[in-house]
Order: C-alpha cells, then sequence, then structure tokens
C-alpha cells in the first residue's frame, strides 16, 4: 500500500534519505525550476540542498512523499507557479495565459526499485487533492513526449500518466515537451 504526505520539516529527513548522496538527479536537490537557470548554475549541489530544505523547513508543503512500508519511494515537487522563478523566465515553460490559482508540478523523483508501478499517477492525482486544499484551482505539468527514456529525461512526467490522472495538453511548447493542465 502507499501512503502519500505532504512534506513538512518533520519529514525532511525522509526527503534526504529518498534523494540520497546525489540529490536526486545529479544533485539537483529539485531547485532547477525554483530558482532562475543563472542562478541554479550558479549554486553548489550542497548549496541547492540548502536551498530546498529551507523551502521545506519554510511550511509551505513545496511536494509530496510516497511512501511504501513506511520507507520514502518517491517525490513529487508541487506549489504555486508564481514560486518558481525558473517557470518564469523559461523559453518553452512560460505561462500559456494569466489565470488565477496554477498550481505547477515540477519534478518526480522514484526510487528505482519502485518505478514503473503507477506512483506517478498516484502522486499526480495526490497533489490535485494537496493544491486544491490550498486554493489551485489549476494544476500544470510539463511532461515529455518520448518513447524511451535516457537518464533522467521523465523527471517532468510522461504524457501518458498526465492523462491517466485527469489531465489534458493546453500547449506543445516543443516537439518532446508539453504542458498540460487539470481544472480542480
Amino acid at each position: 500500500m502507499t501512503d502519500i504526505r505532504p512534506v513538512t520539516p518533520e519529514r525532511w529527513p525522509d526527503l534526504e534519505r529518498l534523494f540520497g548522496a546525489n540529490g536526486a538527479y545529479s544533485n539537483c536537490w529539485c531547485m532547477e525550476r525554483r530558482v532562475r537557470m543563472a542562478e541554479y548554475r550558479a549554486l553548489s549541489p550542497p548549496e541547492r540542498k540548502a536551498g530546498l530544505r529551507r523551502w521545506v523547513r519554510s511550511g509551505t508543503e513545496p511536494g509530496l512523499l510516497a511512501y511504501r512500508d513506511g520507507a520514502p519511494v518517491a517525490w513529487c515537487a508541487v506549489a504555486p507557479r508564481p514560486e518558481y522563478a525558473g517557470l518564469a523566465t523559461s523559453r518553452t515553460l512560460r505561462a500559456v495565459d494569466d489565470q488565477p490559482g496554477v498550481w505547477s508540478v515540477t519534478c518526480f523523483f522514484v526510487a528505482r526499485g519502485h518505478r514503473r508501478t503507477g506512483l506517478m499517477t498516484a502522486l499526480l492525482k495526490a497533489a490535485a487533492s494537496h493544491a486544491r486544499r490550498h486554493g489551485a484551482r489549476i494544476l500544470e505539468g510539463y511532461p515529455v513526449v518520448a518513447a524511451e527514456l535516457a537518464g533522467c529525461t521523465g523527471y517532468t512526467g510522461l504524457v501518458p500518466t498526465y492523462e491517466r490522472a485527469g489531465f489534458t495538453v493546453v500547449a506543445k511548447p516543443t516537439r518532446a515537451r508539453r504542458i498540460m493542465r487539470k481544472r480542480l
């Protein structure tokens, strides 16, 4: 059974354990979209980790953790779109409109032994509930279109996963990227 919980300061050790020594994907610590790209590149891995820790300690619940048998096995970053400075300056992921109450899902990390078990879909559904509880009207994500994944290319999710969670395509900024939304 999977248990999905918001990341709170008390759950920081679980997130840290899930991400491991390499900070999920190449020491990103889920900060690539949180800050502008120039700032992200200038941050060292320990600074990225500290940035995520501050975000978690702020009490804003910037993501969800999935647990199985009491162990953290997956993460989903979800927060109001304005909290992601990297989205505002992205050439491909700029806002598609000025709708109020848009929240964004920017990243997933699933532990190796738990991939391809439905965790992304479960996390997306939980993210919709979480965002709705906090006043969101729309949940948005940025999945890729890919027959096969190489490296961490699927960290934003896959189009079929979003479709299973009730999202629809609202923009096609590149051949491989979609912006998908779900009204809450």
